[in-house]
């Protein structure tokens, strides 16, 4: 997918869509450099195995968005008559311009800029979700284009104040409640944003909801866009910070216009204890250990190696070599490797107020990955926290684990660019998932005691990670993706496969399906809309028109 044009002229949330996707043929010969799996994906495909095709092509060429729609897509125009007959009365944003909502009037705002139509369907479905008095305000998805041509659309995540704060995804139109926001002066240049946060702050996150159905149609013109907006987005965050009591935190805009918040650390910093488990693989441990010594700049960290059986020389004499330089300790974790109740032995041991869970195959790349990692995981209602991980290929590894894809669960933006900003910004951003990989993994030590650590019983290697996660959710902490805190992943480079391994597997799943089935059927983090089965981000549900009925969540 490509959106001809400068992408300074766009919203930030949306460079994704100007990013170069390469055509076709190029990918058919990016494949051909490998002609046995090429030759073995056609077979599969020939076979009848359309998505298993698919799914290893992907793999093969990597993946990039495959959104556009033809006009075809679009609703009609819903009438105005049809917006007051529902209690709606719109309400329109012009470019530097500030309005206020008045007392009197229908009972719901819905707020829009100029270029946008409102679809048809629209006001009954507004209506029917602000019968319930718990609703404050209510967004939608969208459709957008450039000029004339395919349409881009826009599939919005449930409300999310830390990813709202790092992009704002929410705009250009959202519906009120009158009574909520009478007497507001509502400025241009961010408008969704500001109030969506006012009404959270003042009624509960609750109040915001997302309706997974296209409420609006239009162009980019009026949608905000530039240091305009950019400025507009950080008074409405600094506002939003300073009624929470966060006055303190620094406001960082990112090249990409990602907004990063700094907030402050306590003095001395909190020591870190990172937990590598290892079985000789010298070759991978080497630098992952160097680069936690070397480039990681956080100052006050002790490195834990969990030894399971090594026997090769050149291994035991680095581990001679670290513990004689102070650099690391080395933990001996005899019997049959079980990465959970290795990280357990080797946490129980560990001094650190944070625990950093870091896989033998995994690399630092910037240096400031741990510091961002710890702001967040510091925070008393997160738990885990994870990074983005890019993978021997130069492709994203990790970027937030989604439930109920691929079948059970699989990595977002898995094998797209490294460097790819994600769907609406969400490769880059700070934001909630329901679960990130242990392969980089902060926690708070006693956050991780109070969930009972890794549950070995059960998920002894697979699966460990994401039920930790949705424990410490259940306890109300929760888990944070940070797109800043990059680091490399050679997944899985250390592990052979074997018969054992496939049944522990099958058996692992069929725990994971036990234990938290209604949450693996859609994760409520990622939109309904796009296809569950191959990849994610990628390409649209097989007969998804947006046009409802839905309910918001």
């Amino acid at each position: 997918m490509r959106a001809e044009g400068a992408p300074d002229g766009w919203p930030d949330a949306l460079r994704f869509a100007a990013e170069p996707v390469p055509g076709r043929l190029v990918r058919v010969a990016r494949a051909l450099r490998s002609p046995r799996r090429a030759l073995s994906i056609l077979l599969t495909r020939l076979a009848g195995r359309r998505l298993r095709a698919a799914q290893r092509f992907i793999v093969l060429v990597g993946a990039h968005h495959d959104l556009h729609r033809p006009g075809s897509l679009a609703p009609p125009s819903e009438p105005p008559a049809a917006l007051a007959a529902a209690g709606i009365e719109r309400v329109e944003i012009g470019r530097g311009g500030t309005v206020g909502i008045t007392p009197e009037g229908g009972p719901v705002v819905l707020l829009s800029v100029q270029g946008q139509s409102i679809a048809e369907g629209a006001g009954a479905a507004i209506a029917a979700a602000f019968d319930d008095p718990a609703l404050h305000a209510l967004y939608g998805d969208a459709l957008f284009r450039v000029e004339r041509g395919p349409w881009l659309p826009l599939l919005r995540p449930a409300f999310d104040r830390d990813y709202l704060h790092a992009v704002d995804y929410l705009g250009p139109v959202i519906a009120l409640r009158r009574s909520s926001v009478a007497g507001i002066a509502i400025a241009d240049g961010a408008p969704a944003l500001d109030l969506a946060l006012r009404i959270a702050d003042r009624f509960g996150p609750g109040a915001v909801r997302h309706l997974p159905q296209i409420l609006s149609v239009g162009g980019f013109g009026g949608a905000g866009q530039g240091a305009t907006t950019r400025s507009a987005r950080c008074a409405a965050i600094r506002q939003d910070l300073d009624r929470a009591g966060e006055g303190s935190t620094n406001i960082v805009i990112e090249e990409d216009g990602v907004i990063r918040l700094d907030r402050p650390l306590p003095e001395p910093r909190p020591l870190v204890s990172l937990i590598v488990p290892t079985r000789d693989r010298l070759d991978l441990l080497r630098p992952c250990i160097e680069s936690l010594r070397h480039r990681t700049d956080w100052p006050a960290k002790e490195i834990l190696i969990c030894d399971n059986g090594s026997r090769d020389p050149a291994t035991l004499a680095y581990f001679r070599t670290l513990e004689a330089e102070g650099a690391a300790r080395v933990v001996a974790c005899p019997g049959p490797f079980d990465f959970a109740a290795i990280n357990n032995r080797v946490a129980a041991q560990a001094r650190g107020r944070l625990l950093a869970f870091i896989n033998n195959d995994v690399e630092a790349e910037a240096p400031d990955w741990l510091e961002r990692m710890v702001r967040e995981a510091l925070r008393p209602d997160v738990g885990a926290v994870g990074a983005r991980l890019i993978d021997g290929a130069g492709r994203i590894q990790h970027g937030g684990i989604v439930l109920g894809t691929g079948g059970l669960a699989t990595h977002g933006h898995r094998h797209f660019p490294g460097d790819a900003a994600g769907y609406l910004g969400a490769l880059r951003a700070t934001r909630s998932v329901s679960a990130v990989t242990a392969a980089c993994l902060v926690v708070e030590a006693d956050k991780f005691s109070r969930a009972g650590g890794f549950d070995a019983a059960a998920f002894a290697i697979d699966f460990n990670d994401v039920d930790l996660c949705l424990r410490l959710n259940a306890l109300g902490l929760r888990t944070l993706y940070v797109g800043g805190a990059v680091l490399h992943h050679r997944e899985s480079a250390s592990r052979r496969p074997s018969p054992e391994a496939a049944a522990r597997h099958r058996a692992e799943v069929e725990a994971l399906k036990q234990r938290w089935g209604p949450l693996l059927a859609q994760d409520p983090h990622y939109h309904p809309g796009f296809d569950p089965d191959l990849s994610t981000y990628l390409r649209l549900r097989r007969g998804w028109t947006g046009r409802g009925p839905a309910t918001p969540r």
